[in-house]
């Protein structure tokens, strides 16, 4: 896949698991690992977060496969999913880090550059998540007030 804001192709990228069914080696039911996912969100773990620490700590390579759910819908069942996507939350802080380096550093035009881009790139994902009804539609994207947003 091509880089958004570049000339060049990216090397990253996940791969799935080559068989979709559930593992063998893997002790915990489908209700014990929604405890599992419940837990860790309710100590403030993003849904990235959890499944990485599930993976690592407990082997559970894949939460989807193991609950026929995924970690954000189970969030969303137990109302713990927070008010912005994942990725929105990101660039938010992004922006953040980004408008408090250029206030100590004015002069910075790839900082500023980087800000423009980034900004575009919310406005993009705000417009795709307004539309799937992940934010709501009367919401708006201001720069002045992203410190709110960002807990």
């Amino acid at each position: 896949m091509a880089r958004m804001h570049g000339n060049k192709k990216g090397k990253a990228g996940s791969t799935q698991p080559a068989v979709k069914e559930k593992p063998s080696w893997v002790k915990y039911s489908p209700k014990e690992i929604e405890l599992l996912v419940v837990k860790y969100a309710k100590e403030g773990k993003t849904p990235s977060q959890i499944g990485v620490y599930l993976r690592d700590n407990y082997g559970i390579p894949d939460v989807h496969i193991m609950t026929g759910k995924s970690i954000t819908t189970i969030l969303e069942e137990k109302d713990l999913l927070k008010k912005f996507p994942e990725d929105l939350q990101f660039l938010f802080k992004k922006v953040l880090a980004i408008q408090d380096h250029l206030e100590a550093n004015h002069k910075d035009k790839p900082a500023r550059r980087g800000l423009v881009l980034t900004q575009s790139k919310i406005l993009r994902l705000v417009r795709y998540y307004k539309r799937v009804g992940k934010v709501d539609a009367n919401w708006n994207y201001d720069p002045k007030q992203l410190r709110m947003y960002v807990e």
